[in-house]
């Protein structure tokens, strides 16, 4: 059969390459949605494992044994979540839900903004008739906001009430962390050891360096741009700047987000709005030049039209998860390519003429 194949054309084998893949990406879609909250599970106790192995190494270091450190980090890491679902999460629901209830009232006020601009314009003879075109977009972003942080909210209750799925995911966890790397040492069986041990440095180097790098960024980032947000006196300022550090988990992120508080602000007064801009887009500008490069460097590799896609295929499969995952799995994907291509080309035989 092999041979057969090999004997097509070329143009007729790559022609074949296309439906295949088209057919095997639908089917793992379907698989996908079928077993998505199993998947779900695995992936976000996959990402904690990986993440929370960090103090467990560190723990190890000092003596502890390693059972006993993945305890003591999972503890804390509950302790911790509790404490932020006691404290933080009601202000922000809190923050949340005054600015739904301000929100009529900045639509109200940039359309009377837009008014007398156009009072402005008429009155130095720009004929610019605005008023109506602007009100009619304000109350459909008004619509969509609202809309968007009703989504957010139901979000965030149907997690916290999913308790058999949260526990799985930490008893998954704690296995993960105990038996992580038998698990997978038995998946890279599959490969050559050579080629196993190429594709193990791959995974754990792009992981390594996009949540290890990406995470203190976005840290950096959040915790920066809240406190500039209340030395400036900017409504919701814990709300706007906690939504800023999140959003600069994924690349284009921090901007859309600043971009979004801005227009905000701007319905309120468009002199704060473009206070606001300009003093966050410095501020990320900083962030971004400054120490993003340092932890991240150019280690996706990959083009900005590839990263928006695999953002947008990540959050139309997996959601928010998707979206954290979506980078770094394109770049380990196109690492595997060029480590199969590099791997197929070794092995093609020279032919004599």
């Amino acid at each position: 059969m092999l041979d057969t194949i090999s004997k097509l054309p070329k143009w007729l084998t790559r022609g074949l390459v296309l439906p295949l893949l088209v057919l095997n990406g639908w089917l793992l879609i379907l698989v996908f949605e079928y077993f998505q909250s199993l998947i779900t599970i695995f992936a976000t106790a996959t990402l904690l494992s990986f993440i929370l192995d960090y103090p467990v190494r560190f723990l190890e270091k000092k003596g502890i044994k390693r059972a006993i450190a993945i305890l003591i980090v999972l503890l804390m890491g509950i302790l911790l979540f509790s404490i932020i679902g006691v404290t933080v999460i009601p202000i922000l629901i809190d923050q949340l839900n005054g600015l739904l209830d301000r929100l009529p009232s900045y639509v109200a006020s940039g359309s009377e903004q837009a008014k007398a601009f156009e009072i402005w314009a008429d009155e130095r003879n720009f004929p610019v008739s605005v008023s109506s075109i602007v009100a009619d977009a304000l109350g459909r972003i008004s619509y969509q906001l609202q809309q968007l942080s009703g989504q957010i909210l139901g979000s965030v209750f149907s997690v916290l009430g999913s308790l058999v799925d949260l526990l799985l995911t930490i008893v998954l966890t704690f296995y993960l962390l105990l038996h992580g790397n038998e698990l997978w040492e038995d998946l890279f069986r599959i490969f050559p050891e050579e080629t196993a041990d190429k594709i193990r440095a791959s995974l754990k180097q792009t992981f390594n360096n996009y949540f290890g790098g990406q995470l203190t960024v976005a840290s950096v980032m959040g915790v920066v741009i809240t406190i500039t947000f209340f030395i400036i006196q900017v409504p919701f300022a814990f709300l706007f700047g906690l939504a800023v550090g999140i959003m600069a988990l994924f690349p284009f992120g921090a901007g859309l987000s600043i971009s979004l508080v801005s227009f905000l602000m701007a319905l309120k007064s468009i002199w704060l709005g473009l206070k606001v801009l300009a003093i966050a887009f410095v501020v990320e500008q900083i962030v971004e030049s400054v120490i993003a490069p340092r932890l991240l460097g150019e280690f996706t590799g990959l083009n900005p039209v590839l990263v928006l896609v695999s953002l947008l295929i990540g959050a139309q499969l997996g959601g928010f998860l998707g979206l954290i995952l979506a980078v770094p799995v394109a770049s380990f994907i196109k690492s595997l390519w060029t480590i199969f291509k590099s791997i197929n080309e070794h092995l093609e035989i020279p032919v004599e003429v």
